[in-house]
């Protein structure tokens, strides 16, 4: 199934080295949109600041002089003067100006081509911008702003004048340039010297990253010479590291001598019951012996007492051959079969005799899907479990040995009539935690082999209601069952 655009987006991450410069740059560009607002802001300020100034002169010098003229209804002397205002030059030059009577008719204008006299131009007046006003409008180009002038006491009309804000436009959009291009710049410069800087700074830590992605079979504790020490937080990490280091190869050191230890306790509980399996014939062979010598002559007694020592000395042999494969430090490749089942039976058998115990052993996978399992781990798998059943099913228990298949899987289940494993044993079986002294017997040398072979540890009843510790080994010859 297809990721989502958001589950990719935070599937996502890039690394401090490159998150800090722009983080810098994302804050620097954030002031600089906000300082170029305020500066932006106070140059539009001081640009109607400056047009309100001068509308203000022009008007007041309109009003002082055109009063008799409007009064004579001398429509030319008032021409010459609104023209003269339109013809003076400057940064804010008047385009037109046009007197409006309180009818809202034209007396005068200085574009009479656009504005005649006597048309009706209320909406020049509805459109025009009051010079008293807040603020004025200064992105067009032009702007028309009008007051109404007074003679004696009396109203003559609305003055509206044009004028000419080109020059502020320009001036603003070089100021906008100018706040860009140094924004752009200050921005860029700081993201390198952030980049530059955090990776300065940063680089004791990804040296301490590329250490900790080592596989965990190579770490190595970081040599003295190479904390820096004078950064004390980052030679305080160091210092960690090299203790967490020390600390898990102490860890694993103590865990192999424990599963060392159970493997050679598992052995010398087996060498008890052994020694007496081995013991209860030498008498009878000694016996058979001292028939032997007694009898030389007699052909039937001499068979009888060869076969008697044949079949003694070939059980001790079996018995022994057992143990050494069993415990032999050497890693065995072959494959398991019928005979290495056999050898755990031969070898289970007296220490079940011994406790009064019932033995139970079901081989109901095929023998050619028996060989696709490895011997040397399967046989430690099975003899620990099998003593550690043994042990907690006590005096007159049933123990017992069932090799399945589950699937794909071969299915090795070790049952005991005990109460169950106890909690600390389990967490020897089904978990990494540090071992404790004493404790169940190459418990944790079986989670180390089944996890070895790819395979899996649960617990539960088998069909009878006896505790079942269940080994799930991986098994490519075993084809899953039908449903």
């Amino acid at each position: 199934m297809w990721q989502s655009g958001a589950e990719r987006v935070r599937g996502f991450h890039l690394p401090v080295m490159v998150k800090g410069p722009l983080l810098a740059a994302g804050l620097l560009v954030l002031v600089g949109i906000l300082a170029s607002h305020l500066v932006l802001r106070a140059l539009v300020n001081t640009q109607e600041r400056h047009l309100r100034e001068m509308a203000l002169l022009e008007f007041a010098g309109v009003e002082a002089t055109i009063g008799p003229f409007v009064v004579r209804d001398d429509i030319w002397e008032m021409f010459d003067l609104l023209d003269r205002v339109t013809q003076r030059e400057g940064a804010l030059q008047p385009l037109q100006a046009t007197l409006i009577d309180p009818l809202g008719r034209v007396i005068v204008s200085t574009a009479p081509e656009v504005n005649p006299i006597g048309t009706q131009k209320a909406n020049m007046i509805a459109t025009a911008t009051p010079v008293a006003a807040d603020h004025y409008d200064l992105s067009g180009g032009e702007i028309a702003l009008s007051k109404v002038l007074q003679y004696q006491g009396r109203p003559l009309g609305q003055l509206v004048i044009a004028f000419d804000t080109t020059g502020f436009v320009a001036e603003r959009a070089r100021t906008t340039g100018f706040l860009i291009a140094g924004n752009a710049g200050a921005t860029l410069i700081a993201a390198l010297l952030g980049f530059w800087l955090m990776r300065r700074v940063l680089r004791p830590v990804a040296r301490l990253t590329d250490e900790m992605g080592r596989s965990s079979d190579a770490l190595t504790p970081i040599p003295d010479a190479a904390i820096p020490r004078r950064n004390p937080e980052v030679a305080k990490l160091y210092d960690t590291y090299n203790g967490l280091i020390r600390a898990v190869a102490e860890r694993d050191a103590t865990t192999r001598r424990l599963a060392d230890r159970e493997r050679f306790v598992s052995l010398g509980r087996l060498a008890g019951t052994l020694a007496h399996e081995v013991n209860n014939p030498l008498g009878g062979l000694l016996n058979t012996v001292d028939t032997l010598r007694t009898y030389p002559d007699r052909a039937d007694v001499v068979k009888s007492a060869a076969d008697l020592l044949d079949r003694g000395l070939r059980h001790m042999r079996d018995v022994v051959r057992a143990t050494l494969d069993v415990h032999r430090d050497a890693p065995e490749r072959r494959p398991l079969s019928m005979a290495d089942l056999e050898d755990l039976n031969l070898l289970i058998r007296p220490e079940a005799e011994r406790r009064g115990q019932k033995l139970h052993w079901d081989i109901i996978l095929p023998e050619d899907c028996v060989a696709h399992l490895p011997a040397g781990p399967v046989r430690q798998i099975v003899l620990n479990l099998l003593l550690n059943a043994s042990s907690v099913a006590g005096y007159g228990g049933e123990i017992g040995l069932t090799l399945d298949r589950a699937g794909n899987s071969a299915l090795l289940a070790v049952q005991d009539s005990g109460p169950g494993l106890p909690e600390h044993l389990q967490s020897r079986l089904l978990s990494d935690a540090p071992l404790e002294p004493g404790g169940g017997v190459g418990l944790r040398l079986v989670r180390e082999l089944v996890q070895g072979a790819d395979g899996r540890i649960t617990l539960g009843q088998s069909a009878q209601g006896l505790q079942e510790v269940q080994v799930h080994l991986p098994c490519s010859g075993i084809r899953g069952q039908d449903a």
